[in-house]
């Protein structure tokens, strides 16, 4: 018996729509995750460095905010990178975001000041970031470069973030670790785009 497979790819706009309710429903939950923190006071499970407790902050500290203005400041980057981030496939943004949560909670974990507690989405913001300007650098097509060079041009500014001299309250070393995960996710996926369009021509 003979098995059909549908190959049915979504459209432009249906694509489009999808990734408009993902970034939708992700700064949705993180409000009211927020509104939740100012009603009992969760930023306790925030990261604190070198301690057993504080690993736990690894899952927990992306989606914790200290104030309204620092939830604000994060949604509109998280809105504009978060969907670029998704221009290929939504799939990307996902990998992206648990990628760069992990790694950039990891290295605030390790290197943090001690005492201190790390809570925030920057760090996957930066991994955003870091993806996108990487991307075309290790993808090499011209849709890729092209996109690189225009967030490059447009927030390039941004990775002065990840120096210690950004400033105090703020962990450069959540957006370094953050930026470094979404590097590090732009190679491996590029590397899987070039050899398969290796295999293509190949094969042709």
């Amino acid at each position: 018996m003979a098995n059909t497979i549908s190959t049915h790819q979504p459209g432009p706009l249906q694509s489009a729509a999808a990734g408009v309710t993902t970034i939708t429903t992700v700064v949705v939950g993180l409000w009211f995750i927020h509104a939740v923190n100012v009603a009992v006071g969760l930023n306790g499970y925030g990261i604190v460095p070198r301690t057993v407790d504080g690993l736990s902050g690894i899952i927990a500290a992306p989606f914790l905010h200290g104030s309204v203005s620092h939830i604000a400041l994060n949604t509109v980057s998280l809105a504009i990178l978060g969907s670029i981030t998704m221009v290929r496939r939504r799939a990307d943004f996902f990998l992206v975001s648990a990628v760069s949560a992990f790694t950039s909670g990891l290295g605030v974990w390790l290197i943090g000041a001690a005492g201190t507690t790390t809570i925030g989405a920057s760090g996957v913001i930066f991994g955003y970031l870091g993806f996108l300007m990487a991307r075309g650098f290790f993808e090499r097509s011209l849709s890729a470069i092209a996109l690189s060079a225009i967030v490059i041009w447009f927030f390039g500014g941004m990775v002065w973030g990840v120096l210690p001299t950004v400033g105090p309250m703020i962990s450069w070393e959540a957006h370094l670790f953050g930026f470094l995960g979404g590097v590090g996710t732009a190679r491996v996926l590029g590397k899987g785009i070039r050899r398969e369009r290796r295999r293509q021509l190949a094969s042709a």
